[in-house]
């Protein structure tokens, strides 16, 4: 369920926090049967392929970083089945595979750029960290921490000035919400009521450090405020939660508002790489987050109450199943590169 915004009373004898506008409390999203079953299919795919991902990775198959999104599939799917696609754009960090899939790109190219190769989708060029689709009006990818969050404020910039009547939704982590240029692009996307949803990813854990111990203010959705950015704290963990409050955020935003801010509460099972051992926390935790609010089995059981047999999601499970297997096969059979490739796309001339 999603949760109330910040207070906007203040107790007696003192100034209210603030006097402006705020948006409606996002409702969780009444979904149809079909549209049930499709998060589950969507939500299933990137947990299937991450952990395909995971295995090739240790096969020495994908090289350099690569970071997980097991445990976090309901904010892309959620939040991303809301957008657009004709007109909005998307821009995240380094944990960007599920953010593509949720997009509705082929695994394939997505498996092929992780694995480096020529029909990757950045051609094997930006491996894990930086893959783009310009098609789909996907913007990366981006390895510096917090980068992305002032480009997402260009792109939303470019939406309003060329009056597209997109939005652009920039994801960012809760370790990325202590930099600096963070600030920046909040000031900034404010004062030019910018067409903006900046969504923080707080799966708890900036690389090793829990969000309690690195943030003075861990509340994130409350981090707009000096800036007079509304914010909403959600349950990240919830597919519906997550898409509903996608609705409210982008009713906003379209309304010419300015920029909003959404804390997603959400979790990763795995270490922040594929490097990190996770000494930080407790196995226990990890399953008890698994038993109690793992968002796959969440629409699972919804399905199910709707009619749904354990039957017709196996033979879900076996189609995802089919699917990643082809995109790891397809990634291991493609050709590397032409070593000449280094020298291609790195300069864009305009005239």
């Amino acid at each position: 369920m999603a949760k109330a915004p910040a207070r906007t009373t203040a107790p007696a004898g003192e100034p209210p926090i603030s006097n402006r506008e705020r948006p409606a409390e996002p409702k969780p999203y009444e979904a149809t049967k079909d549209e049930l079953l499709q998060f589950y299919k969507d939500m299933l795919l990137i947990r299937r392929f991450e952990e395909k991902a995971g295995q090739l990775y240790g096969l020495g198959l994908i090289g350099g970083f690569c970071h997980l999104y097991i445990g976090q599939e309901a904010v892309a799917v959620g939040l991303q089945s809301a957008l657009d696609g004709d007109k909005d754009s998307v821009i995240t960090g380094y944990r960007d595979h599920g953010h593509m899939l949720a997009y509705g790109i082929d695994p394939k190219v997505i498996m092929a750029e992780l694995t480096g190769r020529a029909a990757g989708i950045s051609k094997g060029k930006g491996g894990s960290m930086h893959m783009f689709s310009t098609e789909h009006k996907f913007y990366g990818g981006h390895g510096i921490v917090g980068a992305q969050v002032s480009l997402g404020a260009g792109l939303a910039f470019k939406h309003k000035y060329s009056g597209d009547g997109g939005v652009t939704l920039a994801y960012f982590g809760d370790g990325a919400a202590n930099q600096g240029q963070v600030y920046e692009a909040f000031n900034m996307a404010e004062l030019w009521k910018l067409p903006i949803i900046f969504v923080i990813e707080n799966n708890q854990y900036a690389m090793g450090t829990s969000v309690n111990r690195a943030s003075s203010e861990d509340q994130l959705y409350r981090r707009g405020e000096s800036f007079r950015i509304p914010g909403i704290q959600v349950d990240g963990m919830d597919v519906l939660a997550s898409r509903g409050a996608a609705e409210t955020a982008l009713e906003w935003v379209r309304a010419g508002k300015g920029p909003i801010i959404l804390e997603m509460k959400t979790y990763r099972y795995r270490g922040h790489s594929m490097s990190d051992p996770a000494k930080y926390r407790s196995r226990d935790e990890v399953q008890a987050v698994r038993d109690k609010s793992d968002p796959i089995d969440h629409v699972k059981k919804l399905l199910e109450a709707q009619g749904v047999t354990e039957a017709d999601l196996k033979v879900v499970e076996q189609e995802i199943r089919k699917v990643v297997n082809e995109s790891a096969d397809f990634a291991e059979n493609a050709p590397e590169p032409d070593p000449a490739e280094l020298y291609t796309e790195v300069l864009v001339e305009s005239y």
